[in-house]
């Protein structure tokens, strides 16, 4: 009879399976440990972006803006541009960008 030795064996695909398996437990749950450290750190950037414009509101208008709305009344911010990506609301306090 004929012999076929080209294929893998049962023995062979279940290590694959197993080796994929592990990888992925691993891998996984670290990906989306990383969801929070990255809207943390947009949320960041954008403070500071924020803040750069109530530096320059102040330089235009010769006093600090009262509220964000102020920022976005005038044209400084966009509308979206008043909270952070985690819905984080953006404040000002005596002219410094906080995320409550």
């Amino acid at each position: 009879m004929f012999k076929n030795n080209r294929g893998f064996t049962l023995i062979e695909m279940l290590i694959v399976l197993m080796i994929i398996s592990v990888l992925i437990i691993l891998f996984v749950p670290n990906l989306s440990d990383k969801s929070g450290n990255v809207h943390g750190t947009g949320c960041d950037a954008l403070v500071s972006l924020v803040q750069g414009q109530v530096e320059l509101y102040e330089l235009e208008e010769g006093s600090k803006p009262g509220s964000i709305q102020a920022l976005v009344n005038n044209d400084y911010i966009t509308g979206d541009q008043k909270e952070c990506s985690n819905g984080t609301p953006l404040s000002i306090s005596n002219g410094t960008v906080s995320a409550d």
